[in-house]
C-alpha cells in the first residue's frame, strides 16, 4: 500500500541523494523571488503512474511549488500530452525537477510495459490477471507496485511476511520434491501457521500437483511448464485452488501462456525489465 509515510521516505531520500548540501547551480543562478512554470510533456505515448510522488517531491523541496492539472494514474497518453503543470518558486522547481522526472519516468514506464501485458491477455479473450512479483528496485517496491496496479495489474505478495510461499528451494531444502514426502511437507507448514495465511506451492513438473493438492493450498505456481504442461495442470487443478504461471512469460509468449486456463501470470519484467518513459519538464 501506497502510504503518505512510505511517499515521503523514498522522496527524502532521493532528495538527500540529488542535493546532499542543497542545489549548487541554482544558489549561484537563480533569484529567490523569481518565479516559474513549467509543463510535465509526455515525449512518447504510454501510461501514467507516479502523480502522487510528483506532488511530494515539489511540496518537500518548497511548500509553495503549485501542482496543477495533474493526470490521474492510469491515465493513457499520447506523446505532446500535458500531464501536469507546475507554477511556483523556480529555485524549488528547478531543484525538485530531476528528482521528479526520475521518479515519474520510472513508474510510468512501469504502468505502460503493465498495459502492454494486459491488452495481449484481453485479446485472446482470457480472465488471467498479470501479476508483479518481488524483483522490484530495494526501498521503492510500493511506488512500482502502485505503478503495476496503474497498469492494470494486480499485486502478487508484497513481502516475505504477506503469504507462505514454497519454492524449489524450499523444498529442496526440506527433501520434499515428489508423491508422499510433498504432501506431508506441506501438511507440516499448515499445522505451523494460522488458517487464514495463504500458502502458495511452486512446481516445475506436472506430476507434483496432485501431491500438492492432496495437502490442500491456496494456489500453485506452475514454473516454466510448455503450454501444454499449463494446460494439463490447470486441468488438473481445476479449480480447486489458484493455477498460476510464471517463468519465460513476455509479451510474445504471454497471450498463448493465458489461453491455457490459469488463473494469474506472475511476470518479474514488470518491474526489473520495464524501461523508463520519455517524459520532460517544459519551461513555458
Amino acid at each position: 500500500m501506497l502510504t503518505s509515510k512510505i511517499l515521503a521516505t523514498a522522496v527524502d531520500r532521493a532528495l538527500a541523494e540529488d542535493a546532499p548540501w542543497g542545489d549548487a547551480t541554482v544558489a549561484a543562478s537563480i533569484p529567490a523571488d523569481m518565479q516559474f512554470t513549467a509543463h510535465l510533456v509526455a515525449r512518447e505515448p504510454g501510461v501514467f503512474a507516479g502523480g502522487a510522488v510528483w506532488q511530494e517531491t515539489f511540496r518537500q523541496v518548497d511548500a509553495n511549488i503549485l501542482v496543477t492539472d495533474l493526470v490521474a494514474d492510469g491515465t493513457a497518453f499520447s506523446t505532446h500530452d500535458v500531464l501536469a503543470t507546475v507554477t511556483g518558486p523556480a529555485a524549488g522547481v528547478l531543484t525538485a525537477e530531476r528528482v521528479a522526472l526520475n521518479f515519474t519516468q520510472r513508474l510510468s514506464g512501469i504502468a505502460t510495459l503493465t498495459s502492454r501485458f494486459v491488452a495481449r491477455v484481453a485479446e485472446v479473450g482470457a480472465p488471467a490477471r498479470i501479476a508483479d512479483t518481488r524483483k522490484t528496485t530495494p526501498g521503492l517496491r510500493a511506488l512500482e507496485k502502485h505503478a503495476v496496479v496503474a497498469g492494470g495489474g494486480v499485486n502478487h505478495r508484497f513481502s516475505l511476511s504477506d503469504a507462505i510461499m514454497l519454492k524449489d528451494n524450499h523444498l529442496a531444502a526440506l527433501a520434499a520434491t515428489d508423491d508422499a514426502s510433498l504432501t506431508d511437507a506441506i501438511n507440516k507448514v499448515k499445522a505451523a501457521v494460522g488458517h487464514t495465511t495463504p500458502i502458495i506451492v511452486e512446481v516445475d513438473r506436472v506430476e507434483q500437483i496432485n501431491p500438492v493438492l492432496a495437502a490442500g493450498v491456496t494456489g500453485i505456481l506452475l514454473d516454466n511448464f510448455s503450454l501444454e504442461q499449463l494446460r494439463t495442470g490447470v486441468e488438473l487443478i481445476a479449480g480447486r485452488c489458484v493455477a498460476e504461471a510464471s517463468g519465460g512469460v513476455n509479451l510474445a509468449t504471454v497471450a498463448g501462456i493465458a489461453a491455457t486456463g490459469v488463473d494469474i501470470i506472475s511476470v518479474g519484467a514488470l518491474t526489473h525489465g520495464a524501461a523508463a518513459l520519455d517524459l520532460g519538464l517544459d519551461a513555458t
